[in-house]
């Protein structure tokens, strides 16, 4: 079952250069435009993984959102990026990316979507 991360301690000050900075600083989620022209906010998820070393993945969703900012049409996410003991230790982890990692992410996971002729994701 996919749970969404506990937003992430930013740790770092008043710092919104990362993602954990950034949801701290402005308690909501930071926005990007990604390669296809489209709006994304990003969220951490995490899931069990029936490993006993490592019994939480974390990786990014990405919801796309409708031209207007009414709805969410669609989403991209990212394979799996972390792998902790807690979902707040893989919450950390993600919290410690700067927004031009998440940027890269993003990018990079519209053009799997794209590549796979709209699959994509992750494996746990």
């Amino acid at each position: 079952m996919t749970e969404p991360a506990a937003a992430p301690e930013a740790g770092r000050g008043e710092d919104d250069h990362t993602l954990g900075g950034y949801f701290s600083v402005h308690n909501r989620p930071p926005g990007f435009e990604a390669l296809d022209g489209q709006p994304y906010t990003v969220s951490i998820e995490t899931e069990r993984t029936g490993d006993l070393r490592t019994p939480v993945a974390g990786y990014l969703v990405f919801p796309r959102w409708a031209a207007t900012g009414l709805g969410i049409v669609g989403h991209v996410e990212t394979p799996v990026l972390w792998r902790g003991a807690s979902r707040q230790a893989v919450a950390e982890e993600a919290g410690g990316l700067t927004l031009h990692e998440v940027q890269r992410l993003l990018n990079e996971a519209v053009a799997r979507r794209t590549a796979d002729g709209g699959g994509g994701g992750r494996t746990v």
